[in-house]
C-alpha cells in the first residue's frame, strides 16, 4: 500500500481510498467504480511527523501499525531545524484539531519530538532513527535527555521502535476507547499464542532428532 509521506494523510485498515477527514471521494478516487468502498472520515487522533521522507521506510512500521488497530492517524514531513515555523503551527494548534496523541521520528539531532513537546500538553512519543555516523546514539539522546517539565516518551531506535511507539499511542487511546483496549489484549493473546507454539515445534524438533 503506497503512501506519500510528504502529505497529510488519514488512514486506517478500513479506507479503501485516502482522502482527508471531511472531504470527499470523487469518481476519479474509485469510489463510484466499486460499490463495497468504505470511506474513512474520522478525525484524526494520532499526528504522525517525520523529519524527512527518507525516514518513511522505518516510520511506515508505525503507520502499518495504526492501520492494524484501526486508529486513524495524520502522517507529515516537516523538520524542526528547517521548517520550524511549520512544526510550531502543527504543535500549538494539534490538540484544537482533535490529535491525542503526537508521534515524532527523526535521526541526527533529533529535536523534533522535544520541539513538538514544548508547544503542547498532548503527549509525545519519540523514535530515535538510526544514522550511518553514530548508529542512531545521537537521535537516542537528543530524544530521550529532555528537561524536566518538557516530557517525551521515547521508544528504540529504529522499526522495534516505530512499531513500539504505535503500540504505545494504543494504550493511551485504549484508557478511553474500550473497544481499542478489547484489540489490545487480543493482540497480546495471539503474542503469548505464537510464542507457546514456537515452543512447541522446538520441543517437536529437539525430541526427534534424540530419537
Amino acid at each position: 500500500m503506497s503512501r506519500d509521506p510528504s502529505a497529510s494523510k488519514s488512514r486506517s485498515p478500513r479506507t479503501s481510498v485516502a482522502i482527508s477527514p471531511g472531504a470527499r471521494a470523487g469518481p476519479e478516487q474509485g469510489a463510484a467504480q466499486d460499490p463495497r468502498t468504505e470511506i474513512d472520515v474520522r478525525q484524526p487522533v494520532v499526528g504522525v511527523v517525520m523529519g524527512s521522507d527518507s525516514d518513511y521506510p522505518v516510520v511506515a512500521r508505525c503507520l502499518e501499525t495504526l492501520e492494524e488497530f484501526d486508529i486513524p492517524y495524520d502522517a507529515r514531513v516537516m523538520s524542526a531545524h528547517r521548517t520550524p515555523d511549520r512544526v510550531h503551527a502543527f504543535a500549538s494548534t494539534s490538540r484544537l484539531k482533535g490529535f491525542k496523541v503526537l508521534i515524532a521520528a527523526a535521526g541526527g539531532a533529533a529535536h523534533l519530538a522535544g520541539v513538538l513537546s514544548s508547544l503542547t500538553t498532548l503527549p509525545v512519543i519519540g523514535i530515535p532513527l538510526q544514522t550511518e555516523s553514530l548508529g542512531g546514539a545521537d537521535a537516542l539522546y537528543s530524544t530521550v535527555q529532555m528537561p524536566a517539565g518538557v516530557p517525551v516518551a521515547t521508544v528504540s531506535i529504529g522499526e522495534a521502535g516505530a512499531r513500539n511507539a504505535a503500540l504505545l499511542a494504543a494504550e493511551i487511546l485504549a484508557l478511553a476507547d474500550d473497544e481499542l483496549q478489547a484489540r489490545l489484549q487480543a493482540y497480546r493473546a495471539r503474542m503469548r499464542r505464537a510464542v507457546r507454539d514456537k515452543s512447541e515445534r522446538l520441543r517437536q524438533r529437539v525430541s526427534g532428532s534424540a530419537e
